[in-house]
C-alpha cells in the first residue's frame, strides 16, 4: 500500500551555480551549431573553475562555428552575471578542445539506404508528471525552482543588487493523503556581496520565498535555514569547479521519479538521453493533463544505432483510469513509434532552443512561441481523453 503521510525534499540550484554555468555554456555550443545547421551533431562538455573555461567533446557541423564560440560563451557568462575577480566573463581564460565526431558513432546513428536513424546511445529514459502543481511537476522541486527564479529576477532587474549569481534552494513538504499541505523546512544559500550577515540575507530573501509558496504552506513550525554556513561571498566557479551534467536530478523531477542516468545539456537531439527523456515527459504530462491518472511514469529503452525502442513502459501508480497496457500501445504511435527521428520531428527539436533549458529545470516550463519547451505542450489531451 502506498504511504499517504510523509516528508519529501527536493533541491534546485541557480543559473550561477558552477555546474549550471557549465550546462549553460555547453547548451550555448549546441545552439550555435544547430543555428548554423539543424542537423549538426554536438556532444560538448564544459569545465569552469577560477577564471578558466574549458570546452571538450565531439562535433560535426559547418566549419567556422567553433571559431565563433568564444564570443558566445563569454556572452552567456555575462548574461548570468559573473563579473567577479575570481570569475569574470571578460577575463577568464578560454580553451576549446572540441573535435570531429567519431566516424564509428556517426555510422551507427546516421540513416542510410537500408536503415532509419539510430539512437545516439544505448540507455533508459524516464518521464514523469503529477497533478500536485499546475505545472504537473512535483511540488518540492517546482517551489525550489521558483524561489531561485524569483531571486534571480530581482538580481537581474537591479532590485536586489546585494545578491550574486550562485545560489541553492531546498524545500521539504509534508504530504498528507498523498498531497502536499505545508512546508516543514526551507533552505536557501545565496552568494552575496561583502558586508551582509546571515540575518541580513534572511530578511532580504524571506519575502520572495513567501511570495512563491502557497500562503498556508509556511507556518510558525516551518524551519528556516538561510545561509546556514555563514558568509557566502566567494562562490560560483571561483568557489567550486563546475562540470556539465552534474545536476541531472535538479534538471528533471527532484528525486520524485526515476532517472536513467544520462545528462541533457551539451547534447544535440539525436542523443536519446535528451530527446527521448523530453518525449517521455511530453507523453506523461499529456496523460495526467487528460485526467487519465494523477501520476504517470514512462520509461523507454534504446540500443545505440537502433531506431526502434527496445521497451516502452507506463506506470500510473494505482491512480489509473485507463489500462496502462493500453497506453503502452497507443502512446508510442502518437509520436511516430518513438523512434529518434520521429521524436525529433514531432517535437521539432532541431532548433537552437537549448541554452534556456540549462537552469531551473527542463520540465514544468511554458512552451515558447519559437518552439522552446515544445515537450511541455498538452496538445495530445483531446486524443487521449477518447481512450476512457
Amino acid at each position: 500500500m502506498a504511504r499517504t503521510s510523509y516528508l519529501f525534499t527536493s533541491e534546485s540550484v541557480s543559473e550561477g551555480h558552477p555546474d549550471k554555468v557549465a550546462d549553460r555554456i555547453s547548451d550555448t555550443v549546441v545552439d550555435a551549431f544547430l543555428g548554423a545547421d539543424p542537423y549538426a551533431r554536438v556532444a560538448c562538455e564544459t569545465l569552469v573553475t577560477t577564471n578558466r573555461i574549458v570546452l571538450a567533446g565531439e562535433v560535426r557541423g559547418p566549419h567556422g562555428v567553433i571559431e565563433g564560440l568564444e564570443d558566445k560563451v563569454r556572452a552567456a557568462v555575462k548574461d548570468i552575471g559573473y563579473e567577479q575577480e575570481g570569475f569574470h566573463w571578460k577575463n577568464a581564460s578560454y580553451d576549446c578542445f572540441l573535435h570531429e565526431q567519431s566516424a564509428d558513432i556517426a555510422m551507427g546513428v546516421d540513416a542510410s539506404s537500408n536503415k532509419d536513424e539510430g539512437a545516439g546511445d544505448q540507455g533508459i529514459m524516464f518521464g514523469y508528471a503529477t497533478n500536485e502543481t499546475p505545472e504537473l511537476m512535483p511540488a518540492t522541486l517546482q517551489y525550489s525552482h521558483n524561489i531561485l527564479k524569483s531571486l534571480a529576477a530581482a538580481r537581474h532587474s537591479g532590485e536586489r543588487p546585494e545578491l550574486e549569481p550562485d545560489a541553492k534552494s531546498q524545500v521539504t513538504l509534508l504530504y498528507q493523503n498523498g498531497k502536499p499541505v505545508r512546508a516543514t523546512s526551507i533552505v536557501l544559500s545565496t552568494q552575496h556581496k561583502e558586508g551582509f550577515t546571515p540575518a541580513d540575507v534572511h530578511a532580504l530573501v524571506e519575502p520572495y520565498i513567501r511570495a512563491v509558496l502557497p500562503e498556508s504552506f509556511i507556518t510558525p513550525e516551518t524551519e528556516w535555514h538561510v545561509n546556514p554556513t555563514g558568509n557566502f561571498v566567494i562562490g560560483g566557479p571561483d568557489g567550486d569547479a563546475g562540470l556539465t551534467g552534474r545536476k541531472i536530478i535538479v534538471d528533471t523531477y527532484g528525486g520524485a521519479a526515476p532517472h536513467g542516468g544520462g545528462a541533457f545539456s551539451g547534447k544535440d537531439p539525436t542523443k536519446v538521453d535528451r530527446s527521448a527523456a523530453y518525449a517521455c515527459r511530453y507523453l506523461a504530462k499529456n496523460v495526467v493533463a487528460a485526467g487519465l491518472a494523477d501520476r504517470c511514469t514512462i520509461q523507454i529503452g534504446y540500443a545505440i544505432g537502433v531506431s526502434k525502442p527496445l521497451s516502452f513502459y507506463v506506470d500510473l501508480h494505482g491512480s489509473d483510469r485507463v489500462d496502462p497496457a493500453k497506453l503502452e500501445k497507443v502512446l508510442p504511435e502518437l509520436i511516430g513509434g518513438a523512434t529518434p527521428r520521429a521524436i525529433r520531428e514531432h517535437l521539432k527539436l532541431n532548433r537552437p532552443i537549448y541554452a534556456r533549458t540549462a537552469a531551473y529545470g527542463h520540465f514544468g516550463r511554458t512552451p515558447d512561441a519559437d518552439g522552446g519547451f515544445s515537450w511541455e505542450a498538452t496538445d495530445l489531451v483531446g486524443e487521449l481523453k477518447g481512450l476512457v
